[in-house]
């Protein structure tokens, strides 16, 4: 059981509101409610400490909008073709929908649910990551811990536009993502030649619910996400690779790995997931990967909050737009270093 106070709690979702979705009008306002109302920081008792976050709160109550719940709240969001900006009656309408029949389900979804922002755009700062490794090696293989539903491993078939350039080919999204500093990185001719992934609790592309459970951990305000969401979905179920549910995700990536000819290199990505471990559970984590980079020849392609690196973080720049960058390090068996700075969701990306 979460041991997090109301009091906490209520700190919690202001400072989420402040500095994850500051520009999320709908989630903004959705926060500060639930951090004045005692009635629903109690909901939060039972959450398990790995998914104590704001974010699965906010998911749960997506949820239940998307499977098609008729309510006066469905009007605040905008991934529903809600047309109602935030505004005083937001918070009575957000307490009747959650404290009235749909309780049960939201509470089952905070104690059972993970959130799984399986974000494609993170394509945009993986492609420059592996151009990075293609000056080196050619031939690459991706293996995604904490994959969900695989989408990123598709990074290989998107265009992503930085403005001043373009990479790849387009064939399954178009991506935007501003380059902030002066110079392109450099391009380079890599293929990706095998693809996996494993997560505790892999989503199942073919699953309607489980898809709707991925739409729902998008910010309802971010509609031009969603629909990229479900563009990737469609590619994952014709043709994505299947992602392995596996306790032991550097095991499931040493057994993969050993399928590999000997000519290709194998690279591990990590994005956003290390912030669920519990810190001790993070630590291994990090010594084990960076074991396997120092003996066993691996690539680790690590994008997370710079709290949660291998690595001292440098000092992050200005945010362009208010929003906590991510940080992009890349650990090779001859070095280990910071290597982008960019929104969470791939909207801009600068170096290092």
């Amino acid at each position: 059981m979460h041991l997090l106070t109301p009091e906490a709690w209520a700190a919690h979702y202001r400072q989420f509101a402040a500095v994850d979705c500051p520009n999320q009008p709908t989630y903004v306002a959705i926060c500060h409610a639930v951090a004045a109302d005692p009635e629903l920081l109690a909901l939060h008792a039972p959450i398990p400490p790995e998914q104590a976050r704001a974010n699965l709160f906010l998911a749960a109550v997506h949820e239940r909008l998307l499977a098609g719940v008729a309510h006066p709240l469905a009007a605040y969001f905008p991934s529903l073709g809600g047309p109602r900006a935030p505004d005083a009656e937001l918070p009575a309408r957000l307490r009747d929908f959650v404290l009235g029949p749909e309780r049960e389900r939201i509470e089952a979804h905070l104690r059972q649910r993970a959130t799984q922002t399986n974000e494609a755009g993170r394509s945009a700062m993986l492609r420059l990551a592996l151009d990075a490794l293609g000056a080196d090696h050619r031939r690459l293989a991706l293996f995604e811990i904490g994959a969900s539903a695989g989408l990123n491993l598709g990074v290989d078939e998107d265009q992503i536009d930085y403005g001043a350039f373009q990479r790849g080919p387009g064939t399954r999204l178009q991506l935007r993502c501003d380059w902030l500093d002066g110079t392109p990185p450099p391009a380079s001719a890599w293929q990706l030649v095998a693809r996996a992934g494993m997560d505790l609790a892999p989503v199942d592309v073919h699953d309607p619910a489980a898809r709707r459970w991925l739409e729902a951990c998008v910010w309802a305000d971010d509609v031009e996400r969603l629909q990229r969401l479900r563009q990737a979905l469609a590619w994952a179920q014709a043709r994505g690779p299947r992602i392995q549910a596996h306790a032991d995700g550097l095991q499931a990536l040493d057994d993969w790995r050993a399928t590999l000819p000997a000519e290709v290199q194998p690279v591990l990505l990590t994005s956003w997931v290390l912030g669920y471990f519990q810190p001790d559970a993070r630590q291994r984590f990090h010594a084990e990967a960076l074991r396997r980079v120092r003996e066993q020849g691996l690539t680790w392609i690590c994008a997370e909050a710079p709290a949660h690196h291998p690595m001292p973080a440098p000092s992050a720049p200005p945010s362009p737009d208010g929003q906590a960058p991510m940080l992009m390090s890349l650990h090779t068996p001859a070095a280990s270093r910071a290597l982008l700075w960019s929104h969470p969701h791939g909207n801009w990306a600068r170096a290092a």
